[in-house]
């Protein structure tokens, strides 16, 4: 029992901590809230027009687009650590891998995908 003496004050210390921070936050702050106070914040902006538009799908196209390039890319990690044991079976399976990813990067390119405007 006494080996779990250091994990039961971590965890004291842990729930503790953001509690006790939140107490004294709200002690601390001002309670009473004018009409400004309340208003959206736009950078210093005032705001204009709603605040759930609607965001083209051409921005998660490229959003979607940026992440299956990222997670495709991560696999070239594991194949520079094992370059040299898996030979050229293994250099011509990148090849492969490498040359479909620029297919579907032309591709998209072609499609017009990544243009932002």
């Amino acid at each position: 029992m006494v080996e779990y003496v250091p994990i039961l004050i971590f965890l004291g210390v842990a729930t503790l901590f953001p509690v006790a921070t939140l107490v004294i936050a709200r002690l601390l702050r001002p309670s009473v809230y004018n009409k400004t106070k309340l208003e959206a914040y736009e950078c210093g902006v005032p705001p204009s027009g709603e605040a759930r538009a609607r965001y083209p799908v051409r921005f998660y196209i490229i959003a979607v687009l940026f992440v299956v390039f990222d997670v495709e890319t991560i696999f070239l990690f594991p194949w520079a650590v094992k370059f040299k044991a898996l030979g050229v079976f293994g250099f011509i399976e990148m090849l492969v891998f490498l040359g479909i990813l620029l297919v579907g990067f032309a591709y998209a390119w072609k499609k017009g995908a990544l243009e932002w405007v």
